[in-house]
């Protein structure tokens, strides 16, 4: 049974960091003229939590797995954005070996007792290859096998859905009974930088002399405005776009023009979070959560395309 037009839409929020899912429902929710409600929402980053309940009125729940799911309030939808640290580049890639993996079986706890209608679950693109396959493998033998849910994967990048980030990120789409999905179609223009940049920026940001030089005398841009990217091997390149925002990344990891960093802001905004977002944590909190979030658009093109399927009678 599908989840009827005039029924409130019940979600949970797992994993939840500053609320890139719940920005993205909230926005669609809204377009549709559907009425919804997060019912809980959980994330162990004590920043985070002060950050999400800053923006939506609520303090998320703590550690997950100290939870128990008959404490999980009903839901029809789950969403969830587990630490992709595990499987990413920059976490060395461990997976399940290293304990913060063993969270999405925490999802497929929930899902087994609570039975949500459907799910939507992100991670990083390093995931599909990861142990060879084996760890996609078994992710979605728990989720089609053990649970019985009708699941599609695949990777998605945030440049083909409107913002100027090359952010690729695998996203799983589940529901409780067979059905034909698609995932939303690539789009042929992205926001150009012109209106993600403020226009006065503090010159705390700006890189020092000496960088600005190097990388000028190493670099010549095809673009203007361009974000300038230079790799662990040195190698300088630009675009019109951003390369993907980590949260651990040193601070000329991306320039701006090659003169200087990214703002707070302008980060949250190459993720699309409104500049109604309220940052209520330090500069460096505020990078590090906009280097860990979902994107925006990206999730909100998925839900557009996911809704028909879930208000279907």
């Amino acid at each position: 049974m599908s989840v009827q037009r005039n029924e409130t839409i019940k979600f949970i929020d797992l994993f939840c960091g500053i609320g890139g899912f719940r920005f993205a429902a909230e926005q669609v929710f809204a377009q549709q003229n559907l009425s919804a409600r997060c019912v809980f929402s959980s994330d162990i980053d004590p920043y985070a939590r002060k950050a999400y309940a800053a923006n939506f009125g609520e303090a998320p729940s703590e550690d997950l797995t100290k939870i128990p799911a008959s404490a999980i309030p009903d839901h029809d939808l789950l969403f969830a954005g587990f630490p992709c640290q595990p499987f990413s580049i920059i976490g060395r890639g461990k997976g399940f070996d290293d304990t913060r993996g063993t969270l999405f079986f925490e999802i497929a706890r929930i899902l087994a007792a609570k039975r949500p209608k459907a799910f939507i679950l992100e991670n990083v693109k390093q995931l599909m290859g990861h142990n060879r396959g084996e760890t996609l493998k078994k992710i979605l033998q728990v989720l089609r096998e053990e649970l019985g849910y009708t699941v599609y994967c695949q990777s998605l990048n945030a440049l083909d859905y409107g913002l100027p980030q090359k952010r690729e990120r695998v996203i799983f789409v589940g529901f409780h009974r067979p059905f034909d999905f698609q995932f939303p179609p690539k789009q042929k223009t992205f926001m150009p930088l012109s209106k993600i940049l403020e226009a006065q920026v503090d010159e705390k940001y700006f890189a020092s002399a000496h960088i600005r030089a190097k990388r000028l005398a190493r670099h010549t841009p095809a673009f203007s405005p361009a974000i300038w990217h230079e790799n662990k091997a040195g190698h300088i390149s630009s675009y019109p776009y951003s390369c993907a925002l980590r949260a651990g990344a040193s601070y000329n990891y991306l320039l701006v023009d090659g003169k200087r960093r990214l703002t707070p802001r302008e980060m949250l905004r190459l993720q699309g979070f409104p500049d109604s977002f309220k940052m209520v944590v330090s500069e460096t909190q505020t990078r590090r959560q906009a280097g860990n979030a979902v994107p925006v658009n990206l999730i909100r093109a998925v839900l557009e395309a996911f809704l028909p399927t879930l208000t279907a009678k």
